[in-house]
């Protein structure tokens, strides 16, 4: 298994050779190169960088590295040990570090794990940044220097940083505490084994939700299921939730920024249905426009215009809807993966904040979550992977889509991330992921039968 190296991190699978695995010698590389970058953009040896992870096994081990690394560096490493990303990226401006390092593989098995890096401001570095902290690992590693002995610092632990979460997420005018304290819900929370579900648990107590059902919570890195929260990995809490009549039900992945919810007859929203929610409160509230990536649903769009905003979409990736986010000043935005990014908090994808919002929501409308899923357009998105071969030539691939609908009337052709195809009934993505060797296919109609046709239409192409 080759490494992956992209505008999402440094990624890969544990053990193994270095170079093709994510290995110590690797991990050491692209710790330093990482710290030399945040040196010379900050323009100072003395940083300070933020290191969290998520429950993976492999993670006290890869800390360790880094921690080794970026005090070899002359950094001041403040460890805030088991975290959520959100709370991680919180962390990196609550303690104005100079950058911080999140030791996780997201939705990917306990197997694998990643680097994901991020900037003083507490966001993911760009690909410009990204090619240059990749160019410093593997063309001028040579280059790199280490501090001499009177210049190491010592290193720092934080334990707090959720609690701050927490009371941030409290503080936001999009979060009515004494509705949601009122409302007497029942929560059920599947965190997989890993950080989100002790932030989410510790979250509705502080919200005042006394009826909480906990499955899967130990952060101990074993996870009993998929660990990406897609509807056919989510049987267990959704047979919870009617077993034991709960008002709705959260998951999330591995490292607490995506967010799946279930309705309280047991049905999943979808991921694409979490952003729409959490956008439709929102925007009730501050009107404004939205952003979300090309592979996400069109839901977001009808939400927006119904509460008279603008709806854009960027190229896939949180750096990309965060940055069309900044450009067009947008109220709200995320990714159709349960991904939430209230700038009002923070520029990045927050399991909390849409677990508040949510809660907040159905409290103030005294409705079912079951009919706040029914109040939105129904759209159905089907997504695909086709495995890349080491002689796979995506571009080429891409490239020979693109020029086969390119005459078609009906096809509004986008190509700023892959090849997105707009149809009048529906549109079908294909690009390349960043995260594993696939390319992804994904497509959405009114119809599922429609988005299958439309998926399957491209991946005979391909």
């Amino acid at each position: 298994m080759s490494l992956i190296k992209s505008i999402s991190g440094i990624r890969g699978t544990i053990g193994g050779k270095a170079g093709e695995n994510l290995t110590p010698p690797d991990i050491i590389k692209y710790t330093a190169s990482y710290a030399t970058f945040i040196q010379k953009s900050q323009g100072k040896k003395n940083i300070t960088i933020i290191l969290a992870r998520d429950a993976r096994i492999s993670g006290p081990m890869a800390e360790q590295l880094m921690a080794g690394t970026l005090t070899a560096m002359g950094a001041k490493v403040i460890s805030i040990g088991q975290a959520t990303t959100p709370t991680a990226e919180i962390a990196v401006t609550e303690l104005k570090a100079d950058g911080g390092i999140i030791i996780t593989a997201s939705h990917n098995p306990k197997q694998w794990n990643a680097m994901k890096l991020l900037n003083a401001k507490g966001e993911f570095l760009d690909a410009k940044e990204g090619a240059e902290i990749l160019d410093l690992a593997e063309n001028r590693f040579q280059e790199i220097g280490f501090a001499q002995t009177d210049d190491l610092q010592a290193p720092e632990t934080n334990t707090e940083m959720l609690n701050r979460h927490i009371e941030l997420v409290l503080a936001s005018q999009y979060v009515d505490v004494d509705a949601i304290k009122n409302a007497n819900f029942t929560v059920a929370v599947d965190g997989v084994n890993s950080v989100g579900g002790p932030a989410i648990i510790a979250l509705l107590k502080a919200l005042g939700v006394s009826r909480r059902l906990e499955l899967f919570c130990q952060p101990t890195g074993e996870f009993p299921h998929n660990p990406e929260p897609l509807p056919e990995n989510l049987s267990e809490i959704s047979a919870l939730i009617k077993k034991k009549g709960a008002d709705i039900g959260f998951v999330t992945d591995p490292d607490g920024d995506r967010l799946a919810v279930i309705a309280e007859d047991g049905n999943v929203f979808g991921e694409e249905y979490t952003l729409a929610a959490a956008a439709d409160y929102v925007l009730s509230v501050t009107p404004g426009d939205a952003v979300s990536n090309l592979s996400s649903s069109r839901v977001l769009r009808d939400i927006a215009e119904k509460h008279g905003g603008k709806y854009t979409a960027s190229a896939v990736g949180e750096v990309n809807v965060v940055a069309e986010m900044k450009r067009v000043n947008a109220v709200i935005g995320g990714e159709g993966n349960g991904g939430v990014i209230l700038p009002e908090l923070h520029y990045g994808r927050d399991a909390l904040i849409g677990v508040a919002i949510i809660l907040t929501l159905l409290a103030k409308g005294n409705i079912k979550s079951s009919e706040l899923r029914a109040s939105y357009p129904n759209y159905f998105i089907v997504k695909n992977k086709i495995q890349l071969t080491p002689t796979t030539d995506v571009d080429a691939v891409l490239l020979k889509i693109k020029n086969e609908f390119k005459d078609n009337p009906d096809a509004v052709i986008t190509d700023i991330d892959g090849v997105k195809l707009d149809f009048e009934e529906g549109w079908v993505h294909l690009r390349k992921s960043n995260t594993e060797p696939i390319i992804r296919v994904y497509a959405e109609s009114k119809s599922e039968q429609k988005a299958q046709d439309l998926a399957l239409l491209i991946m005979k192409l391909v």
